[in-house]
Parts: structure tokens; C-alpha cells; sequence
């Protein structure tokens, strides 16, 4: 089945058409800039902009910087304030004309790499984490999927620990890799204690230089880079969506 992926950050919104069978992008990748404010409004037009660019008429998948159930955002990470009650799913519809399905967007990366990269097969307890303008989580065991883990607001230091330990904290602190690794490793230590997981699987755009700071990791789990790299959003977006055709 071919869907429309797109995958909503606090910087970019992202979108190709996957062949949910495969997990592969069947056309190019299309970026663009997350516009700021991040309104509903803004971020609706963007994303209808998007899917105009890439010709589009199906099914969508969309990986959003929220708390989802059924559709409705119930927190906003990364993302304006204003978006927590909305019902995302029916606004983004309408917006662009086509059926829309809406996931956690560290959930899509989870189910991007459960289906087609390193958790293939994976029956064990798996933590999968997205590391960028925040920290996504997402926790899989024997396959499922636990929704909204949302462990990058665990307090830390007064704020959430995203704020501690994100990947652009990494450039904005102009943190070397070691460095931040002993501020990663503190917030593995804490997920670690919470959920034990038998494997963590690191993702989000850094995973593209795991060798960089992957030997510098204390865990007890097993711990490796994700397969699909920052793609993983935008897979597991279709691939969720795709999942919701299927089952009527």
C-alpha cells in the first residue's frame, strides 16, 4: 500500500509517499520549515502545502509533537501551546482533502523500526528513543506498543530532562560528544530504572552519527543506532496510518 508519511518536528515537517510493505520512500523527500508560531492554522497550511507539493491524493499518516488519543493532541511539545484539545486528525483532513491519521511521533519512529529496522523480530522489552529538538520514547514489548511514553518530560534539574539531554542541547551548550553523552546516560540511567528494557534503539536525526558517542553509553541494556535514521518518523506515520485502512 502506498501512503502519504509525514512526520511534524519543531523545526520541520517532513513527507514522502512509503510503500508500507517494504517501508521504502517511494518518492523524494520533501522539508519544509515548521513555521513559527506553530499555530494549528500555520501548521495545517504547511502541511497542506506539502502534500500539494508532492501531488498527493490518498491516505496520510502524520507523526505529531503530542500526547494523542483519537485523534485529539493532548499536550504540545516543541510545538505551540495552542494546540493542546485540537482534534488534529480532522483538522489536518481538512486542510488537505484526504483521510488523515495521527500517531505520537516518537510512536511512528517506534513502529518504523519495530516493522522494518533493528526491532524486527524483537519480542523483548524494547526502548526506542528519538533525540532532536527533544527527546521522544517509545516502549515496545513482545511487539506492542505502549502509547505516549512522553519520557523526555521525566524533572530533572526543575524542567524536563529534554531540556538537559536533547540533541540540540548538544549545539547550543556546544557540547562536545562526550560531554553530552554523560548527560544522555543520565537520562537512560533514569529510563532504565522506570521500564528495564532488554534493548534501546537510538534514533532521531543524531542516530546518523551514532560512532560519534555510542561507545561513550552506560547501559545495562543493549543498546544500538536505529536503522532508518531520521526517515523513521515518516515511515512508521504511513505505516500506522496504513495499519488503520486495513483494519477498516
Amino acid at each position: 500500500m502506498q501512503v502519504l508519511g509525514i512526520d511534524i518536528g519543531g523545526s520541520g515537517i517532513k513527507g514522502a509517499i512509503v510503500d508500507t510493505q517494504s517501508g521504502e520512500l517511494i518518492s523524494e523527500r520533501l522539508r519544509l520549515e515548521t513555521p513559527q508560531p506553530a499555530t494549528p492554522e500555520a501548521v495545517a497550511g504547511t502541511v497542506a502545502e506539502l502534500v500539494t507539493r508532492l501531488e498527493w491524493q490518498g491516505s496520510i499518516g502524520c507523526g505529531f509533537p503530542a500526547i494523542i488519543r483519537h485523534g485529539v493532541a493532548f499536550s504540545a511539545a516543541n510545538i505551540d501551546a495552542g494546540w493542546i484539545g485540537v482534534d488534529v486528525e480532522t483538522l489536518l483532513k481538512e486542510a488537505t482533502g484526504c483521510p488523515v491519521r495521527v500517531v505520537n511521533d516518537a510512536d511512528a519512529a517506534g513502529i518504523a523500526e519495530m516493522r522494518y529496522g533493528g526491532g524486527v523480530g524483537q519480542l523483548r522489552s524494547v526502548l526506542i528513543l528519538t533525540l532532536g529538538t527533544g527527546i521522544g520514547s517509545a516502549l515496545f514489548r513482545q511487539g506492542q506498543l505502549f502509547p505516549n511514553l512522553e519520557l523526555g518530560f521525566l524533572p530533572y534539574k526543575g524542567a524536563p530532562i529534554e531540556h538537559y539531554a536533547a540533541a540540540a542541547v548538544r549545539k547550543q551548550e556546544k557540547l562536545s560528544w562526550k560531554a553530552w553523552s554523560k548527560r544522555l546516560n543520565r537520562f537512560l540511567q533514569m529510563s532504565e530504572r522506570l521500564l528495564s528494557p532488554d534493548l534501546i534503539i537510538i534514533g532521531g536525526g543524531v542516530s546518523r552519527k551514532s560512532e560519534k558517542f555510542i561507545s561513550y553509553l552506560e547501559a545495562r541494556a543493549e543498546v544500538i543506532p536505529a536503522q532508518l535514521l531520521n526517515q523513521a518518523g515518516i515511515v512508521g506515520a504511513a505505516s500506522f496510518a496504513a495499519e488503520s485502512v486495513e483494519k477498516g
